[in-house]
Formats: structure tokens, C-alpha cells, sequence
């Protein structure tokens, strides 16, 4: 029977971090990465987290797994608060929510072995003896579709998928509940992305699996997630299924991103919006609605006040949330 309670649940969720300068080294600034990020993932099921580089989405996944402390805000895994949890029961809450990096290169220790890589997660939660450990390592390279001998060999000594295979062979090691992907395949040639892909899809399956996916990349979100969460500046401003994201984008910023979607016909005339400047500093964030400054649509009132994710599926139970006073708010 599947669970109707969410795996994971983000409320307001804040990470600010402060800007320090001059001979005296004082906080000059503040750099709004994350400000106030409203979520949820259900079990089993992606969610895709959407935006332009810098909105903030990279440090929201890191902060849900407290590899930054969150400045406020509330994060509930399976349950459990990690805002109140020790770092005992911190890292009992590891092993079930994991993490797959953006760079394979950089996430793994150059001065360990790949046998060493993987084994670590047994050695920290004492799974197995040494011999035992060994074997585990090489069964999840089976799984990955790498050969056991890369067990005594070198991070340096593989390409960027293989990296990336070894990634998801450490992540998936402790048999989690859910895995948050950053960017796991924009680093990689376009022929192997569907392959890493793929083989994630294929895992979700095997072990009921839950993703956190973060990306820009709109073609690949929409193969793989149940639902569709669009970031810009720090804030969530649209999330709904991905059928309906693509199909019905009801926020501005989302309707310009679809709209950008490369199309592979060389006679196809582009008909979409295209965004007017650069997105503003996350140190110095525009008042109101973030996204005023770029939209066609904004208003006097959109620079002072500042919209809420509000329900625009018109059947009341939340399916199709849009942080927009086009919406009807204002």
C-alpha cells in the first residue's frame, strides 16, 4: 500500500550566508540563496527542481541534507525533524537520503581507490566485515555496469560517465529511501546522459527509490519527474505534475523556460518569450516579487508586494501551485 504521508517535507526552508570584507573583516552583506522554499516529494516519486544557474536550487538540496546549516525553516525526513536531530541520529538519517553530485571528478577522493570508495559507507555504518565489505563493493559495480577490477583502481582512471557510475554505485549503497540528484548529468556528453539517466530510472524501480532531481536542463526533468518545482532567485514560483507544467505553465518565468525548449527542426520559427536582463543578485534580491524586474506582465503593486504560491487548477486541493498576482491574489 502506498504511503499518503510525504518522504520528504521542506517548509520555509532560509540559507543565507553572510558577506564579510575590509581589514576588519565585518558582514558587509548577506547572500539570499534560499529565501523561504516550500516542497514536498512523495515516496517513490521525482521531483524535478527547475531553474537558471544561480537561483538557488543546488543549495536548497545541500541544505535539506544539512551539508549547510539551514539560517531557518524546517525540513522533515520520514518523519523526523533533521533541524532537532543529533549528529548520531543525523547520520542514521544518511543512509536513507543520499546524495549524487554534479561533478563525479570532484565528489570522489582522488587518493582512494574506487574499492575504498565504495566500502567507506560500510565501514561508517558498520555493515559487514572486511571481506564481506569487499564483495558489496564489487556487486554494486556489477550494478552500475562497471567491471570488478576497477575496485583497485584510481578515480583519475575513468571517464566522466564512469565517474558518475561510480557515484550512483556509492549512493545507492546503503539501500536509501530517497537520493538527491544535482545536475547528475549536466557535466557529461549528450550520449551519455540518456545511459546515466537510465540506469537511475531503473534503480527507482529495483528499490522503490524517491529523487530530489536538480537541474536546468527542461527536456530531462520532464523525462524523469512526477512533479515539476520551477526555482528563480530563492524561490519556488510554480510546482505542479509535469504534464501539466509543459502543458499549462502557469507562471510567466515558467511559460518563458518552456517556451526556450530547443526545438529539432531547422524550419521551426521561434514564437516564445525571451526574458529581458539578467537575473538579479541573490545579495541584493528586488523587493516584492522577485521576478518583477524580468516580466512583461508586472504591475506597479508587483514591486512592492510579494506573491504567494496559491492553488490556479481551479479544484481546490493544492495540485497546481503559482506564486503569481496574475493568478486572481491581488
Amino acid at each position: 500500500m502506498t504511503s499518503t504521508n510525504p518522504l520528504l517535507k521542506v517548509e520555509n526552508l532560509k540559507m543565507h550566508f553572510p558577506v564579510y570584507s575590509g581589514g576588519l573583516w565585518k558582514k558587509t552583506s548577506t547572500v539570499f540563496a534560499v529565501d523561504g522554499v516550500y516542497f514536498e516529494v512523495m515516496p517513490g516519486e521525482t521531483l524535478g527542481l527547475v531553474g537558471e544557474s544561480g537561483c538557488g536550487k543546488t543549495t536548497a538540496g545541500r541544505a535539506i541534507l544539512k551539508l549547510y546549516k539551514p539560517t531557518s525553516g524546517k525540513v522533515e525526513f520520514d518523519n523526523k525533524d533533521m533541524g532537532t536531530l543529533s549528529n548520531k541520529e543525523l547520520r542514521e538519517v544518511r543512509r536513507d537520503l543520499q546524495m549524487i553530485f554534479q561533478d563525479p571528478f570532484e565528489s570522489l577522493n582522488p587518493r582512494h581507490t574506487i574499492g575504498g570508495i565504495l566500502t567507506e559507507p560500510f565501514e561508517i555504518h558498520g555493515v559487514g566485515n572486511p571481506d564481506s565489505r569487499q564483495e558489496l563493493a564489487a556487486e554494486l559495480l556489477d550494478s552500475v555496469g562497471l567491471n570488478r577490477d576497477a575496485l583497485n583502481r584510481f578515480p583519475h582512471e575513468f571517464s566522466g560517465g564512469q565517474r558518475q557510475r561510480i557515484g550512483i554505485a556509492r549512493a545507492i549503497a546503503l539501500k536509501p529511501k530517497m537520493i538527491i540528484c544535482d545536475e547528475p548529468v549536466s557535466a557529461l556528453d549528450v550520449s551519455i546522459q540518456s545511459q546515466i539517466i537510465n540506469l537511475l530510472l531503473d534503480f527507482q524501480v529495483e528499490m522503490s527509490l524517491s529523487y530530489l532531481f536538480i537541474t536546468h536542463d527542461l527536456a530531462v526533468v520532464k523525462h524523469v519527474s512526477d512533479h515539476i518545482a520551477v526555482m528563480y532567485l530563492g524561490h519556488i514560483v510554480e510546482i505542479t505534475d509535469a504534464d501539466t507544467i509543459y502543458d499549462s505553465p502557469a507562471h510567466p518565468y515558467t511559460q518563458a523556460l518552456i517556451s526556450s525548449i530547443p526545438v529539432p527542426d531547422p524550419t521551426h520559427k521561434f514564437s516564445g518569450t525571451i526574458l529581458k536582463g539578467d537575473i538579479p543578485s541573490p545579495v541584493n534580491p528586488p523587493s516584492g516579487c522577485v521576478f518583477h524586474t524580468r516580466c512583461p506582465h508586472a504591475k506597479d503593486f508587483c514591486k512592492n508586494e510579494t506573491p504567494k504560491l496559491t492553488d490556479v487548477s481551479g479544484t481546490s486541493n493544492n495540485s497546481h501551485l503559482a506564486a503569481c498576482f496574475r493568478m486572481g491574489e491581488i
